[in-house]
This record gives C-alpha cells, sequence and structure tokens, in this order.
C-alpha cells in the first residue's frame, strides 16, 4: 500500500508524447509523492494542468527523433508539433522542463527526485522563517 509523504508536493506533469510523464509519475507514486499526469498535448485547453491545482509543474520535453525511436519510426512531424504548441503555456508556467531524449528512465527518474528535494528542503526553510 502506497502512501503519501506528508512533506510531499502535488507535483503535476506535462509533455508530449513519449516523453516518458507516465513512467515518472508512476516512480513518483512508488516513492510516496502525489504525482499526476495531465494529458495537455491533448487539449486545446491552455490550462488544463492548471486544474489540478499542482504545487509543483514538471514540463517533461523529448525530440522527435527520440519521440519516433520510443513510440512509432513513422510518427507525424506535424503531431509532433501541434502538441508542442498546446503545450507552450504550460511549459513556460513549468517548475522544472526537463529534456528526456538523453536520458534513460532512471536518468530522469533520479533527475527530478534530486530536484525534489530540494524544492522540499525549500519549502522546509520557507516554513521556519
Amino acid at each position: 500500500m502506497r502512501t503519501r509523504r506528508s512533506d510531499s508536493p502535488k507535483v503535476v506533469i506535462v509533455g508530449p508524447c513519449a516523453s516518458g510523464k507516465s513512467s515518472l509519475a508512476a516512480a513518483l507514486r512508488d516513492r510516496g509523492i502525489d504525482a499526476r499526469v495531465v494529458a495537455q498535448e491533448h487539449s486545446i485547453i491552455r490550462d488544463l494542468w492548471h486544474r489540478q491545482d499542482p504545487d509543483l509543474l514538471i514540463a517533461l520535453d523529448v525530440d522527435l527523433e527520440t519521440l519516433r525511436a520510443r513510440r512509432s519510426p513513422t510518427w507525424l512531424a506535424s503531431v509532433y508539433e501541434s502538441q508542442r504548441v498546446r503545450l507552450a503555456p504550460a511549459f513556460m508556467a513549468a517548475d522544472l522542463v526537463l529534456d528526456t531524449s538523453p536520458l534513460s528512465l532512471d536518468g530522469v527518474i533520479a533527475t527530478v527526485l534530486a530536484w525534489l528535494e530540494g524544492k522540499v528542503a525549500d519549502r522546509g526553510a520557507d516554513a521556519i522563517s
């Protein structure tokens, strides 16, 4: 049974298809972190991610070549570009933007966990001040 860590912020993850959103969210939830994926890349609602009321917004990025390697070699560039347009407002608002193209899943998880640890430590310092 997974329980949410009391010091854990609510994390929302957005990004294009095959950027690692679902895998990262599952890994974070396995560690007791309240993490959710918002399919912003499929929505014309510019602030769909915001409706989850996140404490932190993570935007995962991926280049077209890597997306094709992960998903399908025939993935249309026009679909990729359309997703990037839909994601632009979320990427601008993101607390962390991470290009997952050169990273393994373990690398993505380690990078995000280290970043989150710093954010949690910052929140604790703010509460003390």
